[in-house]
Order: structure tokens, then sequence, then C-alpha cells
């Protein structure tokens, strides 16, 4: 069975109900309209994937110019359409004409019935492959993005407490259950999820990372679910949500937290029905992705403030993982800075290096704001701008700012500004929608500061 929609168009009623029984039990849905004057209306109502297209609709008239000029108008609408011409026996050089412009094929009137439903069976698979084909064009960029960052090795620590994550990691990693980990800022929060992607039965599929942060709630829908040709103004293509693309895969919901209630309730809708529905489209895509999810917020707190729907926190947490500061584990810090120096000696062909004890100890004993991040950032520059074979403490310039660091008078007003934010990001809890409002800003605003502030 064709799982679509064929759209079958002649002015004669006749062979229209012929045809509509005859693919009644072929296709998921068959209209039949008289007049080509609606296709446009019918096309705009409907994800049409075949369209039965006479070439002549006036009496007398058997020039195929009809059937020509509403066939490119079904492509310029959407050129994966798999278009098939009706066409009388003496029409055949017409049809031909038509093909080479466009169309799939052609049937002759009076068609036989096994020759109709073959053609009919190739426009599909016609139609899928290349709605395959654009799936994997949309997929090339994640694919390559995600090559390269499994190509690096994941380190996440060896102290007592990241051991404890780990043993959880391990015990969640072979199961579908979804997880939401969570965390202060700059943690390594993506790096868990990508050990419980790699150590996962879903490892050899895509692991597909979204930043809910930085998804406006105009463009959730299409973002996540994807969009048809011509949903809205600016679809001028199709488009393949996330959630496509990490079909059989893993979906990464970074900072879910940060979501609106409308955007949560439309998450929460595909998470139970296990379907998504593109924007413009009424064909409903099964979908089978593990879901990771993660938030630097209190969710419960959000809860009970109205800000998060406790539906959607029972979906997403049947494991949570806590992720401690690095602050919390001192132990860790030597083992992430030879990591990081290791990175970036061979990314900016730097001759090996070490890090002195001196600078260690520098780097044990700085509180770390920004925890893995900052670490990471401080690693790379003192690789960059260190002209010597030995990291020394003067390698490493830390925010005078922070705590556990000396405030001195040449402050810059980015400096000031990344510790209003920091400060106010702990007196309101991580609420990033309660610190916005207070710093009169807008959240997206907020999102690109602690982007850049690595807060």
């Amino acid at each position: 069975m064709i799982k679509g929609t064929i759209l079958i168009v002649d002015d004669n009623k006749s062979i229209n109900s012929a045809l509509e029984m005859m693919l009644q039990y072929e296709a998921e849905k068959v209209i039949t309209i008289t007049s080509p004057k609606r296709i446009h209306e019918i096309l705009g109502q409907n994800e049409v994937d075949i369209v039965l297209l006479d070439m002549n609709f006036q009496a007398g008239i058997n020039s195929g110019n009809e059937g020509m000029f509403w066939m490119k108008e079904v492509l310029k609408y959407d050129s994966d359409i798999s278009v098939v011409m009706i066409t009388a026996y003496g029409d055949v050089e017409l049809a031909v004409k038509a093909i080479r412009e466009g169309a799939v094929d052609f049937i002759l009137k009076p068609w036989d019935n096994k020759k109709l439903l073959a053609t009919i069976n190739a426009a599909w698979k016609l139609r899928t492959s290349r709605l395959e084909a654009h799936t994997l064009k949309n997929d090339n960029q994640f694919l390559k993005r995600e090559i390269k960052r499994n190509e690096e090795k994941i380190v996440l620590g060896a102290s007592p407490t990241m051991i404890n994550v780990m043993n959880i990691v391990n015990k969640v990693a072979g199961t579908d259950a979804n997880v939401l980990i969570t965390g202060e800022n700059g943690t390594g929060k993506e790096l868990v999820a990508r050990e419980i992607h790699n150590l996962s039965k879903r490892n050899n599929e895509l692991m597909v990372c979204v930043d809910m942060g930085s998804i406006t709630e105009t463009l959730f829908e299409s973002e996540m679910f994807g969009h048809v040709k011509g949903a809205f103004t600016d679809a001028k293509d199709e488009r393949t949500g996330k959630f496509e693309i990490a079909q059989k895969g893993t979906l990464f919901l970074d900072e879910i937290g940060n979501l609106s209630l409308q955007s949560q309730s439309k998450l929460l809708s595909a998470l139970q029905n296990r379907y998504i529905v593109k924007v413009g489209s009424n064909r409903q895509i099964p979908v089978d992705i593990r879901l990771i999810s993660a938030t630097n917020c209190r969710l419960p707190e959000r809860v009970s403030e109205g800000l998060f729907r406790e539906d959607l926190l029972y979906r997403i947490n049947t494991i949570q993982i806590e992720v401690p500061p690095l602050r919390d584990r001192v132990d860790d810090i030597p083992v992430l800075a030879y990591h990081f120096l290791r990175t970036y000696c061979d990314k900016y062909n730097k001759q090996a290096k070490r890090i002195s004890t001196q600078a260690l100890e520098k780097l044990s004993n700085y509180h770390w704001p920004g925890n893995i991040r900052e670490l990471q950032h401080s690693l790379e520059k003192a690789v960059i701008l260190s002209e010597s074979s030995v990291l020394n403490p003067s390698d490493f310039s830390f925010n005078p700012t922070a705590k556990g660091t000396t405030e001195n008078n040449n402050t810059t007003l980015e400096e000031m500004e990344k510790k209003l934010i920091a400060e106010s990001i702990k007196k309101h809890d991580n609420n990033l929608s309660i610190v916005a409002s207070k710093l009169g800003i807008t959240r997206q605003t907020l999102y690109n500061k602690l982007k850049k502030y690595d807060l």
C-alpha cells in the first residue's frame, strides 16, 4: 500500500470515479477534482505525493498545452511530486514531451489495470527516494559534525564523584530510558550524554544535539518537526526536523529548562504519541528516538512556579544524573588539563608541552566558576600564547571577579557585565526568565551573553 496521497485531475467524472475506486485501497488518501484550477488549493491543504493529470481539459482541444501548463505549476509548488500524465492513445508524443519536461510517466486511456498500478507504484518509489535524498542532504552536515566529535576522545575524569556518575551511565546506557542530566553550565553534561549514546545499542546511528535555548518559539515546530514546502512564506524547500534526523538514534535536548510552556506542550505531545507532524502537513511520521535532556535549572522549582510542565518533567527524567561542578572534583583537574593540553597541541601543531607543578597547583586552587569549559579555554589560550615547552603559572590568567581571586580596579565593562549576570543567576537560582526580566533584557539576549561569557 502507498502511504501517501494521490490527486487525480480529469474533467471526465467517469474516469475520476473509476480511478478512485481502483486506487482507494492502494493509497492512504485519494482526491479527485475535475478542474485543474483547484490544483493550488488542494496542494496547499494536503501533502500530495502523486498527481494523475489529464493532458486536455477543453472540448475539442488536443494540444496538451493545458496539461503541460498545470504539470509545471505542480512542479513549481513541489518539484518532488511525481506527476503522471493521463492521455489518449493518439497523444503519446505529447506525453513523451511531458516526461522530458518533468513528468515521471504517462498512462493511456483506456488503461490496463496492472500497468496502471505498476506505474503508480513506480511513481511512489520515485517520490520517496526524492524525499530521502533531501533527508540525507540535511543529515550530511550533522554527520560531519558528529563524526568529528566522535573522533575526539571523551574524558570526564576519574574522581570518586565522577566514578559514581559513570556507574549510573553504564547502567542506563543499555536501556532506552529517558535521561535528564543536571548541573551547572560548563560541567560536561553534553559529554555525559555522548558517553551514554556511545555505550548504547543506538551508537551506530546519529546523536543529534539541539540547543533549546537558541530556538525561538515561532520556529520550534519547524526546527524540531520540520516543514513542507510552502508551509509558510519563507518555506521554499522542505525541511527535515531534528526528530526525523535522529531517527533510530539519540536526541539530546540541551537547556530544556528554557523552553516556553507552549513549546513544552508540543514537545510532550510528540514524546507521548511517538510521532511528529511537519508544519503544513497532516501526515503523521512515526519516530523512534532515545531522549536525553540537560538543564542547569532546578526543574521541580520551575514546576512549582508554573514555568515548567510537571507531566513533561516526569516524561524526561526516568533517570536523573547530576554532574558535579569542577570545584567539587579537584582530582579531575590535572586529568582534564593534560587532555586539553594534548588536544590543542595537536590542533595548533605545537610541540608537546607539559604543565609545571606550580601551574597545576594554581589550576587546582582556582574556583572555576565556568567549570570544564573555562578550564578548556584556559588551556587553549595558554597553548596558543606560550612559547615555552612548559606551561607555568604566568601562562594562566583568570577572571578577576571570580570567587577565590582578588578584584582590582581595572575591571572592564564586559567583566562587570559578566559578574552582574553571574550574581543574578545565583540569586534567582538559575531561573533565566526571571534573570532576563530583572536585567531588562530578552531571554535570547541573556542566552547569547551566557554563551559569550561561558556562564
